[in-house]
């Protein structure tokens, strides 16, 4: 079974602890970029505050994960704001132990890769990356890229944890380059080579 990084407490959030600030409301009748940049804030704020909440997080990843690209500002909010980047990383380890016991669902892969999805924001933002790479944040993603089984819930996790890793060397940053060569990222990748699609195959060919 795979072990969380020693390092990491549950209960120490990354990042500042504040909340978000409450966003205006948006008079109705206004528009404009203006309008819809204040709407976009409101809902991403709504769905950070969703994230800690078990009933609705599922939902607010799903959501969130499609934002991703079209809202800039959303790494250094998912970094800073209170709890997010811990319940994120709850996602995550929830499932090592349904790794090696090769039962894992459709659901809870989607689920987890939306997880992922927003730690592929953070990682590819240059206010949040060097902070997420100090963090050592990168060591949870080896359990999924050390699995072996090949039926699509695997592969997707394997997929879109490559892409966090992508998303960190993309700038050939030397601070990033030298903490994943002191890693096993490598060696991981060359592993997961063998066993992976055509497209992960071709993802972890650039990283490695």
């Amino acid at each position: 079974m795979a072990r969380m990084p020693q390092s990491y407490s549950m209960n120490a959030p990354y990042g500042p602890r504040f909340s978000l600030p409450p966003t205006p409301p948006v008079r109705p009748g206004t528009g404009g970029r203006g309008a819809g940049k204040d709407r976009t804030m409101a809902t991403v704020g709504q769905l950070l505050l969703d994230i800690r909440n078990p009933a609705l997080r599922e939902n607010a990843l799903l959501l969130l994960s499609k934002r991703k690209d079209i809202f800039q500002d959303l790494a250094p909010l998912l970094w800073n704001s209170f709890e997010t980047i811990t319940t994120i990383l709850q996602e995550i380890v929830s499932i090592y132990p349904v790794l090696s016991k090769n039962t894992l669902d459709s659901g809870s892969s989607n689920r987890v890769c939306n997880a992922l999805a927003l730690l592929q924001s953070v990682a590819s933002h240059s206010e949040t990356r060097i902070p997420f790479l100090n963090a050592h944040i990168p060591l949870y993603l080896y359990p999924f890229l050390m699995t072996t089984n090949k039926t699509k819930p695997y592969e997707y996790l394997r997929l879109t944890s490559l892409g966090v890793i992508g998303s960190l060397v993309k700038n050939d940053d030397t601070e990033v380059i030298s903490f994943l060569l002191q890693t096993e990222i490598v060696p991981l990748c060359l592993r997961t080579m063998e066993i992976g699609s055509e497209l992960s195959k071709t993802v972890e060919y650039r990283i490695s």
